[in-house]
């Protein structure tokens, strides 16, 4: 493999050392925050959901923050192909002026176009979304509390660095600041209770709320608000009040508790240690199973304010059962700007030129699909590096 990279837990690994990897291992899939740097994943979304994931017949977890909610709600849809396609293709045409006077659009703008390609892309198959015969999506989105429960010219500089600083000395001091929501679809046969969580949540205070057709669309906007370049989303119904921001903002990269591995004799009832893998009984894991994470690098950063604090990228415990797929940095400085595609690429490129390289981009990165698709025609743990 010359274009990606796989990085595994300690568990993952061990499954793969002794199963291989096949479409029916796979309980989870997590997509991250990260703007534009998740157009590189689309070929391997596609694939993913198009062809592979279809030979299996397993329920699986989708979680996203941010660019990745928008992603696994895309994997929901009826023609799940057609929509990565739509999603990309959108957010490279993508364009907003400035108004006079200012080097990037006004929150108000960004937040009304992003409002705009939701309904676009989503009005019409919430229900399809919601009811989805294998996927169950979990959308991630942050709120604000106390000072941070409403937005406002001060007090939203003032809460977040608060806690900001809070970050620092502790990431579970976050909570006291900003706190997690996830919006899960409904259970399987229960239209008001959400699914249950592949994670658990002591890590940070949490907040679990059903994903419906009321706040479908605000939960997902919401958690694509990036603080002071969208506005945020208020009192999202069904949701406790308050201030509704980039699920991002808490989990960046979704560096959370996952449920264990189970191997086949775990899943048919077997207790004793020679049928485990991962952390925890079988009895104890509802979605044992690899965590298979496309990814666009290789650190799986707890939050978006933990992208400073280098000691906090590393691997831990919580990601024993996942299996990263991620782009070579070799390969990444092949790219066009020698990067991949980000936020800065709006301020330093005209539309045009934008256009151009986020295509070549995404073109180029067909090959990780391709690649991922031959290692599982054989897969060689000897390509595995530890996460």
């Amino acid at each position: 493999m010359h274009a990606l990279q796989l990085y595994a837990g300690p568990a993952a690994r061990r499954h793969i050392a002794r199963h291989g990897l096949s479409a029916g291992d796979v309980a989870t899939i997590p997509a991250a925050a990260g703007g534009p740097k998740g157009l590189i994943l689309g070929p391997l979304d596609r694939f993913i959901f198009g062809h592979w994931l279809p030979q299996s017949a397993q329920p699986v977890d989708l979680v996203g923050a941010s660019i990745g909610a928008w992603r696994m709600a895309s994997a929901c849809m009826p023609q799940a192909v057609a929509a990565f396609q739509a999603l990309e293709t959108g957010y490279i045409h993508g364009d907003m002026k400035a108004p006079p006077g200012r080097r990037l659009p006004l929150p108000e703008q960004v937040s009304a176009t992003f409002a705009q390609n939701l309904r676009t892309m989503f009005d019409g198959h919430v229900a399809d979304v919601l009811a989805h015969p294998r996927y169950r999506l979990h959308v991630v989105a942050s709120r604000g509390r106390h000072v941070l429960g409403r937005e406002g010219r001060w007090r939203t500089p003032v809460g977040y660095l608060g806690a900001a600083l809070s970050n620092v000395a502790s990431r579970r001091a976050l909570g006291a600041w900003i706190e997690r929501v996830v919006f899960s679809g409904p259970a399987a046969g229960q239209g008001t209770a959400p699914a249950p969580l592949p994670f658990g949540t002591g890590d940070l205070r949490t907040q679990h709320v059903l994903l419906d057709a009321a706040n479908f669309f605000p939960a997902l906007q919401a958690s694509g608000s990036i603080p002071f370049v969208l506005r945020a989303v208020h009192d999202i119904p069904g949701a406790p009040h308050g201030a509704y921001w980039d699920g991002g903002i808490t989990d960046y990269h979704l560096h959370l508790q996952y449920h264990a591995i189970k191997t086949e004799a775990a899943r048919a009832g077997g207790s004793s240690a020679d049928v485990r893998l991962g952390l925890k009984p079988a009895t104890e894991a509802a979605h044992g199973g690899i965590v298979l994470y496309p990814h666009f690098q290789q650190a799986v950063v707890p939050g978006w304010l933990d992208k400073g604090l280098k000691w906090r990228h590393a691997s831990s415990a919580r990601l024993d059962a996942m299996l990263v797929l991620a782009p070579r940095p070799e390969w990444v400085r092949q790219l066009p700007g020698g990067k991949l595609p980000d936020r800065t690429d709006l301020q330093r490129l005209d539309h045009a030129e934008r256009m151009r390289v986020w295509k070549a981009a995404v073109q180029a990165a067909q090959q990780l699909a391709d690649e991922f698709e031959a290692w599982l025609a054989r897969p060689d743990v000897a390509q595995v590096q530890p996460l």
